[in-house]
């Protein structure tokens, strides 16, 4: 029935106008600067309130990003809109690849994607994993109109999950006509392409009682290899400079004796011994040839998306003092990521002597360095004779049969690069009535409900599993079968033994199907919710005002449901060879039940010396229960108070503050305790450290490292180890404190400039956090001297039983503990600048606009005992650690966005100066894993990897109006072409400091070009 109305009602027809001067990003207070309304609609919402008055002046700041800016900056998805607005730290999005599940998110302040809310037109939508965050991918953006972005004083609007504020998504309303488009984008390397088109068609009917809208688009992006730029195409240690990769690699290596003395075929060696690979004794001097493997050209900046979008909207008046209006949404979003090939990551492995694949040279190390008798003390080596016998014992029972058991790393590029592809697919649908008591009070009472199903399938990875049966043969044919240490665990395969010993290549035919399976995960989630409001106002007012008070109050319920179900590969430990841990199921609800008001009480208008003065508050109960044993439940109370004053001369002061919560997400409380990847550089017990050190060889063992290993602990590979956490009913809902006091300057004598200056502060309790990598291993290892084999902070941390390290096989390794609780702490606080200025300049119009954000500090302490870290313009793999969920995107103190543009009759010329502060390598960082390399690094580039440079982008962009109803944009990103910051690969963490730069901070793709056509009826 939407269809039809749209594709048979247009009687109007929207004309292009490119000469109107771009506003770009502005900070405004009344509705009427912050949110035009050429519809011609009486009365408006502004966010951050429930009550609609246009006459009203707002005491929180919004920052307003337009369509016209949306469309100069040629914009795909509404990650692409928010990346570059100053406050907002990129999070997970296109540009991370190692970390990415699907879904694009934001993070307002630089305190979590799950402390914001996301909102279409003022209401919430089903969020799209575990943590209750939304999919910005879903976002119909060639019906956005406006975007809004508001600092704190939210939960008492919107409720819990609006700590650091809100982002709310406006569509146009009332839209008719027909709009098409078609874009498309290309780096200068010719790589990167992105392809997108909308059409949105929308019309008026029933003689103009109801409206319709409806708007399809697809999308299609390419990959950005890592390997296809100079600067990343090697990766880089940050601290040493060098080449540097992971130490899984080819040819495999292998332990000896529990200790980290590795060899292989030919000679390897990461430890401080080397084994001659013809007698197979320790020979302790020489240089060792070790080299990493390099996974950097397997890695890509930009990952391949897909996206088939529907966006649909109608309302229709059923009487003057009546509407009925619905909308619609549903979003299948594709998104692949594409990171190094699989293999055994330190994992377990029996070998016969007698494997028909295993060289000589490595047999007689096994021979000569492993114990071949448990029951006796003392390393229980083979005789050359016993050796030699063992290499022709094919059967288990026969008396000369031996086999080593030992630890494998061996990479499996044969195989292919691993390949995870999600795909999302969202319905999210809303259905309400509204209309009018009288002349002064308005009803609104709505119904929505939306599904949003994660489906991940992953290609490519070994099966830990398979590779113990398949190494543990004694032909070329078939399996002795019953491997010790776990065989395979796939049932109706038949094992073929593989060869592992050789370079690349020596993995082949009917040994690669074998290897892999693919695997999948799904995660469902569900939100329904009820909403009803009564809003107007009293038809009173204040003895010194003219605007009457104004009020909204009402009730709302929402039901969140969320599911997590993978396969038995997923859910085993260690089995899908570099996963980290296993995903175990999850299911999780709860439901908060909700009753709010707000009240806006001009108290003072056009008064000498007062041409305004107006209170707002606002006060929200909440009461939750979770559906766990037990039941339980808690009750919350936020509540906010501001005010704005305006003496006249254009000025007008503003200020507000909020009490808010955040509820734990059903991840947060629901999860099970599992086994994952965390980043560390410098382990306490790695290297000669313990040997000379006896508390803290006795801290090591006592964590699980065996006592052969004390010496040649390796660092974890590639800077990962492994880390245990998990859910935790009993958490309860964060607290906050937020303050927003700002003045806004709009003189009389200069028409169409105003600027803002708005301070925020926000101060989070009870904060729902898990400590840092840094905050769990200074537990323990903070003070050597007082560091005890028997503390609970030392022995909760636990190390392979094979080489000591913090990584290796999850089954066996659960690495340091970062489980989730109350005790953190957060605070952050800055400043919002903005100006805007127009003016005819005779031969064209000017338009002038700058955003601007200023952070003095954010902190997070995840314990009492924690470090209360600051990472505002700092850079570490601790820093980005905001209670729970890693952003690792680094955060500098100064941003803005600068536009500048010259609008003539038929075209505009526009440019965009985009501006990032000076970072440095974390100060903490430096004293627990040493300053970051300065010199000439491993490509050849003078760099200092603990400093980056201020940054500067210029983006230009022309609009013409080729005919009266077509229109062109064109675009060149980065115009100066500038590369990223070097920094390595092993300074952040592996979701963001990726190909030796941060990739969501810096442009890493190059100078892009983009180009889009536009018709418009």
């Amino acid at each position: 029935m939407l269809v039809g109305v749209t594709a048979f009602a247009l009687p109007a027809f929207a004309q292009v106008t490119p000469g109107t001067p771009a506003a770009g990003n502005a900070t405004v207070g009344a509705p009427a600067e912050a949110a035009p309304n050429p519809e011609g609609e009486r009365e408006i919402t502004v966010t951050g309130s429930l009550i609609k008055n246009p006459n009203l002046v707002r005491s929180t700041p919004v920052i307003v990003t337009t369509s016209e800016e949306i469309e100069l900056r040629q914009s795909n998805v509404a990650e692409d809109v928010l990346r570059e607005i100053p406050g907002i730290i990129p999070s997970i999005g296109s540009a991370v690849n190692n970390g990415n599940n699907g879904f694009s998110l934001v993070d307002l302040r630089g305190i979590g994607p799950n402390r914001n809310l996301v909102l279409l037109d003022g209401n919430r939508i089903v969020p799209a994993n575990l943590a209750g965050e939304v999919d910005l991918n879903n976002i119909p953006l060639a019906l956005v109109d406006r975007v809004e972005s508001l600092t704190g004083a939210a939960s008492t609007t919107y409720g819990a999950d609006a700590i650091s504020g809100v982002v709310n998504f406006i569509t146009k309303q009332n839209f008719t006509g027909v709009d098409l488009s078609a874009s498309n984008q290309i780096t200068e390397k010719g790589d990167g392409n992105y392809y997108r088109t909308d059409l949105t068609i929308g019309g008026n009917f029933a003689d103009d009682k109801g409206n319709a809208v409806l708007s399809v688009g697809y999308q299609h992006s390419d990959p950005v290899y890592q390997g296809d730029r100079s600067a990343s195409v090697q990766n880089l240690d940050s601290f040493s400079g060098g080449a540097s990769g992971s130490s899984t690699a080819v040819p495999a290596s292998f332990t000896f004796q529990g200790g980290n003395r590795v060899a292989g075929d030919p000679l390897r060696l990461t430890g401080n011994r080397q084994i001659d690979p013809a007698t197979g004794g320790v020979r302790p001097t020489g240089p060792a040839t070790y080299a990493p493997f390099n996974f950097n050209p397997y890695n890509i900046f930009q990952t391949p998306f897909k996206r088939f979008n529907i966006f649909a909207q109608a309302k229709y008046d059923v009487s003057d003092s009546f509407q009925v209006y619905t909308r619609g949404l549903f979003s299948k979003n594709t998104v692949n990521t594409i990171i190094a090939p699989s293999g055994v990551f330190a994992s377990s492995v029996v070998i016969p002597l007698s494997n028909p694949y295993l060289p000589a040279a490595l047999r007689n190390q096994f021979c000569n360095n492993q114990d071949f008798d448990p029951n006796t003390d003392g390393i229980q080596t083979l005789t050359p004779a016993q050796c030699a016998a063992a290499s022709t014992a094919t059967n288990p029972n026969d008396p000369n049969f031996r086999a080593a058991t030992t630890v494998l790393k061996r990479r499996t590029p044969e195989v292919g690069p691993r390949i995870s592809e999600f795909t999302t697919t969202v319905f999210d649908y809303k259905v309400g009535a509204r209309g009018k008591f009288g002349d002064h009070l308005d009803w609104d009472v709505s119904g929505a409900y939306g599904e949003s199903e994660n489906l991940q399938q992953i290609q490519n990875y070994v099966l830990t599993s398979r590779v113990r049966s398949a190494l543990y043969a004694t032909n070329t044919a078939t399996c002795l079968g019953g491997a010790p240490g776990g065989a395979d665990i796939t049932a109706g395969t038949g094992c073929v033994p593989i060869n592992i010993f050789g370079p690349i290549g020596s993995l082949s035919g009917t040994q690669l199907p074998y290897l892999n399976a693919t695997s999948t995960e799904r995660v469902k989630t569900q939100l329904g919710q009820v909403h009803a409001q009564l809003s107007g106002d009293f038809g009173v007012t204040s003895p010194a005002a003219t605007d009457p008070i104004s009020f909204a109050v009402g009730a709302e319920y929402r039901d969140y449901k969320a599911t997590r179900r993978s396969d038995t590969l997923s859910q085993t430990p260690g089995e899908l060879g570099g996963t980290g841990g296993g995903l175990p199921d999850i299911t999780g609800s709860y439901n908060v039940k909700e009753g709010f008001g707000e009240l806006v009480a001009p108290l003072i208008q056009d008064k000498p010396g007062i041409q305004s003065l107006t209170f707002e508050g606002g006060i929200r109960y909440s009461s939750y229960k979770v559906n766990a044993p037990g039941n339980p439940s808690y009750n919350t109370t936020t509540y906010k108070g501001g005010g704005s004053y305006e003496p006249g001369f254009g000025i007008k002061v503003r200020g507000n503050y909020a009490h808010a919560v955040r509820a734990p997400n059903i991840g947060e409380l629901f999860t099970p305790v599992s086994t994952g990847l965390t980043n560390l550089a410098v382990d306490p017990c790695a290297g000669l450290a313990p040997t000379t050190n006896a508390n803290l060889r006795a801290v090591c063992l006592a964590q699980g490292a065996p006592a052969a290993s004390i010496g040649a602990i390796q660092n974890g590979t590639a800077g990962q180890i492994n880390a245990s956490s998990g859910g935790n009913v009993n958490l309860r809902p964060e607290v906050a404190d937020t303050y927003t006091g700002g003045i806004v300057f709009t003189p009389m004598f200069l028409r169409n400039f105003s600027v803002t200056a708005d301070y925020y502060n926000i101060k989070v309790k009870r904060a729902v956090s898990n400590p840092t990598p840094a905050d769990a291993i200074n537990s323990c290892f903070g003070n050597l001297t007082a560091a005890s084999a028997t503390d609970p902070a030392c022995t909760i941390i636990r190390r392979s039983p094979a080489t000591g390290g913090l990584d290796g096989d999850p089954a066996t390794t659960a690495g340091i503990f970062q489980g989730l609780s109350n005790l953190g702490r957060i605070a952050t606080e800055g400043v919002d600048v903005s100006f805007n200025y127009s003016q005819d300049v005779g031969f064209a119009k000017l338009g002038l606009s700058f955003t601007g954000n200023y952070t003095f500090n954010n902190r997070f302490q995840a314990t009492p005992t924690s470090v209360n870290r600051d990472c505002v313009g700092f850079y570490s793999v601790n820093c980005g650690a905001d209670g729970g969920t890693i952003t690792g995107s680094p955060q500098p103190k100064f941003q803005w966005t600068q536009r500048s543009t010259l609008s003539f009759d038929s075209f505009d010329v526009s440019l965009l100066w985009r501006h990032i502060d000076k970072l440095n390598q974390e100060p903490l960082d430096v004293i627990a894993s040493g300053a970051a390399f300065i010199g000439t690094d491993g490509a050849g580039q003078t760099v200092n990897y603990g400093h980056i440079k201020p940054y500067d982008y210029f983006d230009l962009s022309t609009r013409i109006s080729v005919l009266e109803n077509l229109s062109l944009t064109l675009t060149a990103q980065n115009l100066g072409n500038r590369k990223p910051p070097a920094t390595g690969s092993t300074i952040g963490s592996a979701a963001f400091n990726s190909g030796n730069t941060y990739p969501s901070t810096y442009d890493a793709l190059g100078r892009r070009y983009a180009v889009t056509a536009r018709v418009k009826f």
